[in-house]
This record gives C-alpha cells, structure tokens and sequence, in this order.
C-alpha cells in the first residue's frame, strides 16, 4: 500500500511540474508547440546531450575537434589559450577575431591541438571513441549465463591479467555543419530531422535561433546527412526563382537589383492574368499584397507561395492577430509570423522596414513591413495551422 502511495504522489509531482513548464514557457520559433497536438517529445528524448569539454573547453572526436567558448570568450582568446593563430581561426569561423561569442557557443579548430587528458581536466586521454560493440556482446553473454542458458566453453591456458587501461569515452561523432548562405537554424533542423531546440542546446544559440554563414554547427547524433537530392545547386541551375526560408535548402546568393527610374517602379509587375485581384468579403484571409504569384504552393518544395512585387511595396497583414514571432535569416531578410484566433498562423518573408514587433496586436489589412529589395523581388506568404503548411489559395480570394 506504501509503495501505491508513493507512485500516486510521484504521477501526481510530475503533472504539476509539467504543467508549471507550460505556463512558463516561450513561444517556439519552431512553430512546433503551436497547433493540434504536435509533440517532438520522443525526438528530444532520444537524444543525448552535448559531450562535456575539458578545462581548455576542448571537445575531441576522431575526425574534428571543437571549443566550447566560455562567458566573455573570443576567438582571439581562444587562439591564445590553445597556441593557434587567432587570424586562421576567425577565418575559419566566419567571425571576427575580437567579437564576444555567446556562452557555450560552438568554434570549429582548422587544426587538431594537444588531446584532452586528465592533465587538461578530461576524464579520460584521447577522443572519444566509436561505440564499444565488444562490450555489448559480453553484456549478452552474461545475459544467458544468468538465465540458465546453456553456453559452450573450453578450457584456456591461464594468461596474465593485463595492466589497468586508462578509461575511455565512448559515443558516437556528431555530423559537423557549416552554415551557408540563405540557411536558417530552422531549414537546417528540417534537412537534417532534428528539433531545432536540440541544435540550439548543442550549438548555444541565443533566444531567436541566430546563425552566422561561415559558422559551424553540431548536428546531435540521430539526425540524417542529407542525401545528394537535397543539394542546392548553383543559382540558376534548374530553377529561376530562389526557394523561400521555410525549405529545408538553403536560399542562393543574391545581387540586388539596380535601382530602377521612378517612372519604370510602377510597370515593374506583370499585372496580367495570373495577378490577384482584391480581397473579397467571404475570403478567410485578404492578400498581403498586389502581384503575380511567381511560384506557387508545392508541399515539400515551396510551403506556400512567391507573390512578385517591386521592392518596397507594402506588406498588410491577411487577418487580425498576434504577432508571434519576429527574427530574420542568414541572408537578412526579415521573417514575421502572426498567430490568429482560430489557431491559424500566416507567415510572411522575404521583407524589411519592419513595422511590428514580438506580441503586438494586428489589424486585418494593417502594414507590417515592405518587400525586401531582391531579384526579382517578392513576398514569400505561408498558412500554417501548428507546423503543417496549407494551401494559401483555400483562404484567399
């Protein structure tokens, strides 16, 4: 009875505790704890956690080391702590030799330096290693010796008792993961089935989920390395218009356009048949903007749709909400998501001049920003009801 006693209490602790987290808890960028019950529960928990550093901060695994910077580190004081050129490290990096790096942010060694040991405050002397498979058989053996199984053996000749082997770390190298151009924390998470919230803890990213081209990022072990088909190829090759930041490829670079005279802006979208037209009363969402649907919405390809329109056309909001998020990606564009009252969620890219911030309250057909100077320029709109995209079309008139 004491025991049932205690297991009651134990469910009931746990309930209260979970519940105190959700009520704590920050919007997830991620969208993925807004919507009808998505839960990445057993993703995260099938993860294991960050390896801990040495006193240096180092972490060593056969193919690559890294550093694991300390409160107020930089790259230069990095390099100064482990005999390497601090220039050749922040090149390496894609960041400046003197900027203050965030807590337990990741910083990829070009060069392996001296192995951790318990001389450098490790555990153990060398990098961590590959699974042991051996020790699992023996584990399996015991297994059937306890049970009664019969196992064949035959006798040995004695041998000496080896000398005590400095311990080991075992597990298995993280893939490594250079960002670059057009990538965001959340089209990585996609490419390589990982929750970003993972990335995050493993790389020390900030609250918005920043990255840097140029910056190197530990992919937790269970995340897949994409396959040849999920390779961006060069601009241009197979495709005249960019994929939009919710893809799990990369953005291409991108020229801005030249500026063009004031009399040509006007003439600038293609108006013809193909241009949407004005909102109507029974649409669910009014259009954010005036243009051509340059690209239009393909699951798994485009997650919503391309509306074209001259840089610095303003962008309304399609319905009344919350704005629920405000961040940008890699290149600069700027990325607003609204959260309305039927658990809908419109997500708009690809802009600049911002007009809104985080939690603020929208009106239906209110300027949240402009379109973001590009080429061609457009607007990148999403609806969304938790993390799965719906088809703009069904909502719009």
């Amino acid at each position: 009875m004491a025991n049932g006693q205690i297991r009651v209490r134990r469910v009931m602790m746990t309930g209260v505790a979970l519940a105190t987290l959700g009520a704590c808890s920050d919007f997830d960028f991620d969208l993925r704890d807004i919507g009808n019950g998505f839960d990445t529960t057993s993703a995260v928990q099938s993860l294991p956690g960050r390896p801990s550093p040495d006193d240096r901060g180092v972490i060593s695994y056969p193919n690559y080391q890294v550093v694991v910077a300390r409160r107020d580190d930089t790259i230069r004081g990095i390099a100064i702590r482990l005999g390497l050129d601090a220039n050749e490290l922040a090149e390496f990096n894609g960041i400046a030799p003197d900027v203050i790096l965030r807590r337990d942010e990741i910083i990829a060694l070009p060069t392996r330096v001296a192995e951790p040991s318990p001389a450098t405050g490790a555990v153990a002397t060398g990098p961590i290693q590959p699974l042991d498979v051996s020790a699992v058989a023996t584990t399996a053996l015991d297994r059937a010796d306890a049970s009664g199984t019969p196992v064949a053996t035959a006798p040995l000749e004695p041998v000496v008792t080896p000398a005590p082997t400095a311990p080991v770390v075992r597990g298995d190298e993280p893939i490594r993961h250079q960002v670059k151009r057009g990538e965001t924390a959340f089209s990585i998470s996609r490419l390589y089935n990982v929750p970003v919230a993972s990335i995050s803890e493993w790389n020390g990213l900030d609250a918005a989920f920043t990255i840097r081209e140029g910056q190197f990022l530990l992919i937790p072990q269970g995340g897949t390395a994409p396959t040849p088909a999920a390779v961006v190829t060069a601009p241009g090759d197979g495709t005249v218009t960019p994929l939009p930041p919710s893809a799990a490829s990369p953005l291409p670079s991108e020229t801005p356009a030249a500026p063009l005279a004031a009399a040509v802006v006007p003439a600038a979208p293609d108006l013809g048949s193909s241009a949407t037209q004005p909102a109507s009363s029974g649409a669910r969402f009014l259009m954010p903007i005036q243009g051509s649907i340059i690209r239009a919405y393909a699951p798994g390809t485009n997650e919503g749709i391309d509306i074209g329109a001259p840089a610095g056309t303003s962008v309304k909001a399609a319905g009344s909400g919350t704005v629920a998020a405000v961040t940008t990606d890699t290149s600069g564009g700027a990325i607003v998501v609204i959260k309305h009252s039927d658990g809908l969620l419109t997500v708009y890219t690809q802009m600049e001049g911002l007009t809104v911030e985080k939690n603020d309250s929208i009106a239906r057909g209110q300027s949240i920003g402009r379109v973001r100077t590009a080429d061609p320029s457009f607007l990148h709109f999403e609806v969304r009801r938790g993390l799965q995209s719906l088809d703009p079309g069904d909502f719009l008139p």
